[in-house]
């Protein structure tokens, strides 16, 4: 672990630009990177943000053949999206750019000609799948099976996503192509091969030099490592992706994920270009700290193969930590994107607008950062109401109208301090330290939990010290109180900027501080100088903070997410196949004749039949349907229906039921009567 370190370069996954971001995005890995940088900016230290997306790839050629576009039209749109949808969340990038820049495509192919040069990859002819209806070869991710630990029916040829295990595609029960749905065949292909076998013994010893690392990101790479590391092919057989430079490479591109970590310090090059710096120092100089923020998903490329490149190219620092965090799940259920389980971000920015900081608060409030945890928009709701509204919001708010109508709007002059204020004071001295080592420890949840202590602290002081009480007979009592609290107010302006910065800017606004206040400044009892302005107005109440949020407001986005479900469950419900043939003979057998319902009433003890009299025009008869879920007694009373009128009677229920009501089902499930378009005679036949 890098102690002291001159600099920062910290890094958020590159995110495939295939589709819009969600929720679990952001609480994975976007949100900690930005509170961890935010802080470190707050600290005075020099900070290189760097992310982008990811625009090589299966995934991009599959959404474009979904979507009929192009993989260079699907990366244009989806990087534009997501890119105005973290600036408008407020995450801080230094730079957010895209790996189809020729700066990009010119770094990758340096690396991949130095580790070559050096002799360092192993080229090998194998034998990969290829599809013969499609015509091509096919990359790990064209190629989905039954994993052979998990028994996951759809996992990748690379990894199986339900339970992490990195696969080979030849390891795959029952593979078939996802181009055209076959049965892949082999044939051979010469590709480009990274020893990690070789090199396990240096792999080795950076992972074990780095035993605090979260125990979920240590244990998977211990558990790799424990298995025995094999080489890994670094080129693919595709057209879409940078092209493998040497002459003997025609039609292979590189390996999605040999190129895209490197995004990481093609986009820093970009950047220090663009601000006038020397990107060597955030890459090349042992006393920059290298962190990369991603999900579990990612922790063997991060941990194990991308150092394992650097190691061979030989010129690169590796990463000081990796705080790899667990999987967010929405309402009981994994976030799906095929199956629009997911709050969108653009989509909640749209619908919420003014909200950023209530989703941010939310999302580190139930970070998952050792397990998986889960999102419900009754909590979100609850912790909005009670933690922003009830405690923050409410602290901030008393103290700043309080001000406004004992002290004029200005903060009040302080007198003599009681027992009870210096014990205020302290705490309050104690507070920056406890959650920036917190946030520098990667313990996003519990520094949170710290900040929301100190207007804890906020409130209880008001509480018992009652200015509004001690206004009447001691007004410098009143205006001690009164200067404590604002102190505090201004305090929560600086630690909360990391987890709420437009909410940082907002309570500044109202104290009228325009000094650039730093993480060093926090904890001090004099931020605000005695008669500082504040606000605009001269007197009346603040703005609020955050506003209550409610029942409607929720239930509109958890009807949202239902009809997501039922949509994605219309469209993937299959048509029944066609039963066995009949003869004309066969069918000719069946009397299908149309009747009314006179009589409808539930049979006791079912919740599924119904006991009715149908008029046959032959003296009626009783037919027990069961469509009780479906219809009540009443609305079925007076329909013509069809039926099946020589079906052998059976008992049901002890009851006889002479024929069958016929019925159509939709998609959804839901039953309706087979009715003729126009009155009938009871008793007609249907031929």
């Amino acid at each position: 672990m890098l102690e002291n370190p001159q600099r920062y370069t910290v890094t958020a996954a590159l995110i495939y630009a295939n589709g819009p971001i969600h929720i679990g995005h952001i609480a994975g890995c976007y949100l900690p990177a930005d509170i961890y940088v935010r802080y470190l900016r707050l600290t005075g230290k020099d900070v290189a943000f760097i992310s982008g997306t990811d625009e090589h790839g299966v995934p991009i050629t599959i959404r474009a053949k979904k979507e009929g576009l192009t993989p260079q039209q699907v990366v244009d749109k989806y990087y534009v999206q997501i890119k105005q949808a973290f600036s408008d969340f407020g995450i801080s990038f230094d730079i957010y750019s895209r790996t189809s820049n020729q700066i990009h495509h010119e770094t990758s192919q340096e690396i991949f000609l130095k580790i070559y040069n050096n002799g360092d990859f192993d080229e090998e002819v194998t034998e990969q799948y290829y599809d013969e209806v499609a015509g091509q070869f096919l990359a790990d991710r064209y190629i989905v099976g039954t994993c052979p630990v998990c028994g996951n029916p759809n996992a990748y040829g690379d990894q199986c996503e339900r339970c992490g295990t990195a696969l080979s595609p030849t390891e795959l029960i029952e593979p078939h192509s996802t181009l055209s749905g076959s049965k892949p065949v082999m044939r051979s292909t010469k590709n480009w091969f990274l020893p990690l076998d070789r090199m396990q013994p240096k792999i080795e010893e950076y992972v074990n030099s780095h035993t605090e690392w979260k125990t979920n990101v240590f244990g998977q790479c211990q558990s790799w490592l424990k298995e025995g590391l094999r080489p890994r092919a670094m080129t693919r057989d595709l057209d879409w992706g940078i092209k493998v430079p040497l002459p003997d490479a025609e039609g292979k591109v590189l390996y999605v994920w040999f190129d895209a970590p490197i995004g990481y310090i093609s986009m820093t090059k970009e950047w220090a270009e663009q601000q006038g710096r020397d990107w060597e120092l955030y890459w090349r100089d042992k006393d920059t700290k290298l962190v990369h923020f991603i999900g579990k998903d990612n922790i063997v490329f991060h941990c194990i193969i991308f150092p394992a490149m650097l190691m061979a190219d030989g010129s690169y620092i590796l990463a000081d930590n990796v705080p790899a965090n667990e999987f967010m799940n929405l309402e009981g259920d994994k976030i799906s994107t095929s199956r629009n389980w997911a709050v969108w971000l653009h989509e909640y920015l749209d619908e919420m607008p003014g909200k950023q900081d209530v989703l941010r608060y939310v999302l580190a409030a139930n970070a998952p950062e050792t397990k998986d945890s889960e999102f419900t928009w009754k909590d979100f709701q609850a912790r909005n109401n009670s933690e922003l509204v009830g405690i923050l919001g409410n602290f901030v708010n008393r103290a700043v109208v309080l001000t406004h109508k004992m002290a004029e709007g200005h903060v009040p002059l302080r007198s003599e301090l009681t027992d009870y204020d210096k014990q205020v004071l302290d705490e309050l001295a104690q507070f920056p330290d406890r959650i920036g080592q917190s946030i520098a420890t990667y313990r996003f949840r519990e520094a949170l939990g710290y900040l929301m202590d100190l207007a804890r602290l906020g409130n209880k002081y008001l509480a018992e010290t009652e200015p509004w009480k001690a206004i009447k007979t001691d007004p410098q009592r009143a205006h001690t109180i009164l200067n404590i609290a604002l102190q505090i107010t201004a305090n929560l302006s600086i630690v909360c900027e990391p987890f709420l910065p437009f909410t940082a800017e907002k309570i500044r606004a109202q104290l009228a501080i325009t000094e650039n206040f730093n993480w060093t400044n926090a904890g001090r009892a004099d931020l605000l100088v005695e008669r500082h302005v504040l606000g605009q107005a001269p007197a009346g109440p603040a703005d609020l903070l955050f506003a209550k949020i409610e029942d409607d407001e929720i239930n509109k986005q958890i009807q949202k997410l239902l009809n997501a479900k039922r949509m994605n469950e219309l469209e993937t419900k299959n048509v029944p196949e066609i039963r066995s043939e009949i003869t004309y003979d066969d069918f000719a057998k069946m009397d299908i004749r149309i009747g009314t319902i006179t009589e409808a009433e539930r049979v006791p003890k079912s919740d599924k039949l119904l006991k009715l009299k149908v008029d046959d025009g032959l003296g009626g008869r009783q037919i027990l349907s069961g469509i009780a879920k479906h219809f009540t007694p009443e609305e079925v009373i007076g329909k013509q229906v069809t039926f099946l009128a020589n079906l052998a009677p059976r008992k049901m229920m002890g009851l006889e039921s002479q024929g069958m009501i016929l019925m159509a089902e939709d998609r959804d499930g839901k039953l309706s009567l087979i009715t003729p378009g126009e009155s009938v005679w009871n008793g007609g036949t249907v031929s």
